[in-house]
């Protein structure tokens, strides 16, 4: 037997203070087997222990949300006995050290933690953060994660249907690969994870368990250093042939009553998934672990228990229900094994060889890990910079098109059209817009889906960062014309024992809660994702958001597409001159610096609602909101979009750069026929919002006042280029 000495505990992550704890806790010193299961089960990435303090302050409820966080995804109602059930979460270590099944494996479990409560996935979303352009590897990295997503999703047949990403250094040695999955069920169909009935059999399904994934919660709690490239054996291996028949036979056994309860084995895989099902049901488990379907010889308790192989359940059955379940699965080839069964001891007993191999109390591991309130300093606030404190730039023409082809505000394509994102025919509106529209199958109403987060903003001020990454998904979510109904979060953070660090934390989290409560908004799942770090330097706070809306009626969805010649173009808000962290600021001056723009909640909501009133009402054709590089990046966003100009004046006191490319909030530009603009213009004086005509729709240039013309075949071109020509370079190909 393995003697637990102090390195053996530190290798497994756990403090000396932890460590204590633990014999506290079991009365003796753990065996190799028990300390691997408290290790994993008490890491940051499953036991939250520095950040739910926080979480449990954000809003999870709200006349719609049927489950809230705590289970495997979060559900709302969407209307007429249906649910959308959804949740975002991260791989970014995996990734980073292999990034094709880094990011597969991230896509194939955010799937499983969605379809685990009865939800065939609809969509696919993802946040990708990379280093800058022309780190050595930062090609390699994009080309992996990408094959990765596109694989595993396109196999599964689930549409990848928008994200976003963005470059920048503060990721160079620890990229972010955020996964997201909407999934419909019915209400009256909905699987949970408490583990119930005493003497109920415990049941392993999907694929055999094997060596890869071992110790992936615990690297995914630490930071990275020079010698990251050696945890490659703790990346998972995907297979999303096997996902989509575990998805369908798990489909097929829920149509029965035979299930109790269902957990995806995720992070810590066996471990995990036995002691949440455990833990939430207030009962014990015994697991006999030669029953457990293994693919390599003479593995060990600690392996198995420790194991991440991908593509596998845990489920509860009703009594006499086995043989059912197990001719579902054997029909879809997938292993099915009773491994165990519902005790009352609420303890964990793991046997083997007729040996009890450990034994220990499900309530501490579970919901009892420690909780720390790590100490934390505020993120000094920078002070603002206003356009006239910008040098002006020679040509505002220029300046947009190097907005235009820079790394933040150039076309995803070569990124999104190798995602199948029309695959089940239910893609109303494709990558590149403000959200992805996808129709509830069989019916007239549609999700409108989003992910964002500034992550400049936040490193900034992360109070407004935070705010701003809520209220920018609600805005992209309303200027399609969906009703914004709840968020997932995946908080990237770096390492949480540095105050600094907890900081950024806590202010993000204080923003989302302030907006999630303005905008009626709140946050139903999520994961926290720490220790982003290499050599001690910190990723920038990267708190992103996933949203979700319903639209009652896709007759009165819109999209940010310039539409016909003589429609006029007018601004929703008023342009505010803010410069501080705008993309003009770095792309043009080079510096990246100030405060962030204002993010007034009480205006989001109330120029919201306005706007989608109005599209509701048939008097909007076109609707996009402003956000990175300004109003001029989102008329020239939306003259390609239609492939048509536009001629325009802007009336303002501000500097014309300011006017052009400050990042304003709670603003939009929307689009309407001749005839509707004094309606539009009536409704918006009877509720003090401001609307400006800027011009009117028409010509093959983009031309604003005196201040540029620009062809759509130049914008097109440094638009489209940027990243292709990026990828096309030396390196681009896999290592």
């Amino acid at each position: 037997m393995t003697e637990i000495t102090k390195e053996i505990v530190a290798e497994h992550g756990l403090s000396e203070d932890e460590y204590q704890e633990l014999l506290r806790v079991l009365g003796r010193v753990p065996n190799l087997t028990e300390l691997g299961i408290f290790s994993v089960m008490w890491s940051e990435h499953c036991s939250y222990k520095s950040s739910k303090k926080w979480l449990k302050t954000l809003p999870t409820s709200a006349p719609w949300v049927i489950c809230g966080p705590g289970e495997n995804a979060g559900v709302i109602d969407i209307g007429d006995g249906q649910a959308a059930i959804f949740k975002m979460e991260s791989h970014n270590h995996p990734s980073y050290i292999e990034p094709y099944q880094g990011a597969a494996t991230g896509v194939g479990g955010i799937m499983r933690d969605v379809f685990t409560m009865g939800a065939r996935p609809v969509a696919n979303m993802n946040a990708l953060r990379f280093g800058r352009p022309d780190h050595p590897k930062t090609r390699h990295l994009v080309s992996g994660v990408v094959a990765g997503i596109s694989g595993y999703g396109n196999c599964m047949g689930v549409p990848t249907v928008g994200g976003e990403t963005n470059f920048h250094s503060s990721y160079d040695g620890n990229i972010l690969v955020n996964a997201m999955t909407v999934g419909i069920a019915d209400t009256d169909k909905i699987f949970y994870s408490a583990a119930a009935g005493v003497g109920n059999p415990v049941v392993y399904v999907g694929s055999k368990t094997g060596r890869d994934g071992i110790h992936g919660a615990t690297m995914a709690s630490a930071e990275f250093d020079d010698d990251s490239e050696e945890k490659r054996p703790t990346v998972q291996v995907g297979d999303p042939f096997t996902e989509k028949l575990l998805l369908e036979a798990c489909l097929e056994l829920m149509a029965t009553d035979a299930i109790v309860a269902i957990q995806d084995m995720g992070a810590a895989g066996l471990t995990s998934s036995s002691f949440e099902m455990a833990d939430k049901g207030g009962v014990g488990i015994e697991l006999n672990l030669d029953q457990v379907p293994m693919r390599e010889e003479g593995m060990t308790p600690y392996e198995i228990m420790l194991s991440e192989s991908q593509e596998r359940m845990l489920m509860v059955l009703k009594p006499g229900r086995e043989e059912e379940a197990r001719r579902i699965f054997e029909k879809w080839e997938l292993d099915f094994s009773v491994i165990g069964k519902v005790t009352d001891t609420g303890r964990m007993v793991l046997t083997m060889q007729g040996e009890t191999v450990a034994d220990l109390p499900v309530a501490p591991l579970a919901d009892a890990a420690p909780e720390y309130d790590r100490p934390w300093v505020k993120t000094p606030i920078q002070a603002p910079i206003r356009g006239e404190d910008v040098a002006a730039p020679n040509d505002l023409g220029e300046a947009l098109i190097k907005l235009m082809g820079s790394s933040e505000i150039a076309s995803r394509k070569w990124i999104w059209e190798q995602y199948d994102h029309m695959v089940m025919g239910d893609t109303i509106q494709r990558p590149g817009g403000d959200a992805a529209v996808v129709r509830v199958h069989g019916t007239g109403k549609a999700l409108a889906i989003t992910t964002d987060c500034t992550p400049r903003y936040c490193f900034a001020d992360p109070v407004t960062g935070g705010a701003q990454a809520v209220a920018e998904a609600w805005r992209n979510i309303t200027a399609t014309g969906a009703l914004p109904l709840a968020i997932t979060d995946c908080m990237n953070f770096g390492n949480p024992q540095r105050p600094e660090i907890m900081g950024q934390f806590v202010g993000c989290i204080e923003g989302m809660k302030n907006a999630c409560l303005a905008l009626d908004f709140p946050v139903i799942s999520g994961n926290v994702s720490l220790y982003n770090e290499t050599n001690g330097t910190g990723i920038h706070p990267t708190p992103a958001v996933g949203g979700v809306g319903i639209l009652k009626d896709l007759a009165h969805m819109t999209t940010l597409a310039f539409k016909e010649d003589g429609d006029i173009v007018l601004l929703l808000g008023d342009l505010t001159g803010e410069m501080g962290q705008s993309l003009y600021l770095r792309e043009i001056e080079g510096r990246e610096e100030g405060a962030p723009p204002t993010v007034d909640l009480a205006k989001e909501r109330k120029y919201g609602d306005y706007l989608r009133a109005m599209i509701e009402k048939g008097l909007v054709t076109a609707a996009h909101d402003i956000s990175d590089g300004g109003l001029g990046v989102a008329l020239a966003e939306m003259a390609l979009a239609g492939n048509i100009g536009a001629e325009l004046e802007i009336e303002t006191d501000l500097p014309p750069h300011a006017a052009l490319f400050a990042e304003t909030q709670a603003a939009y530009v929307i689009t309407a026929k001749p005839d509707d603009v004094e309606m539009l213009r009536g409704f918006a004086l009877a509720d003090d919002i401001p609307l400006h005509i800027l011009g009117t729709i028409g010509h093959t240039d983009l031309k604003i006042g005196g201040w540029l013309t620009i062809s759509l075949g130049r914008l097109r071109d440094v638009h489209a280029g940027w990243l292709p020509e990026l990828m096309a370079g030396p390196g681009s190909e896999q290592e």
